[in-house]
């Protein structure tokens, strides 16, 4: 996993998120490397989490290239280009099931 996929989880993790997946599709699409899914337990935590990634994006001098959902704030997709970060509402994330659509990617904490 790359460094700047590392701050994504790193800063969902610290801002408690609850299961955090990293999916390497870079064998299965060219429109990114990795996505990253995570969930909070509220509106309010969905929000407060894409916030703060794209806070620790600024960092790093890297800004969204797009970020969708923020005024409902169930599912929060941060497009950074070569990582996509989606930060979603537990009842949004298992209607639409992202890792089993994505269920032949690698997880990259699984990579070495």
């Amino acid at each position: 996993m790359n460094s700047f996929a590392r701050l994504i989880t790193d800063t969902m993790e610290d801002l408690k998120a609850q299961d955090v997946q990293t999916l390497d599709v870079r064998a299965l699409t060219t429109m990114t490397d990795y996505m990253i899914i995570a969930s909070g337990r509220s509106d309010r935590q969905v929000k407060a989490i894409a916030d703060k990634i794209i806070e620790a994006a600024k960092t790093r001098q890297i800004r969204p290239l797009g970020v969708e959902g923020e005024q409902q704030a169930e599912w929060i997709l941060i497009d950074f280009g070569d990582v996509i970060a989606h930060v979603m509402h537990p009842d949004t994330r298992d209607y639409y099931q992202l890792e089993k659509l994505w269920a032949v990617a690698d997880r990259a904490s699984n990579l070495p």
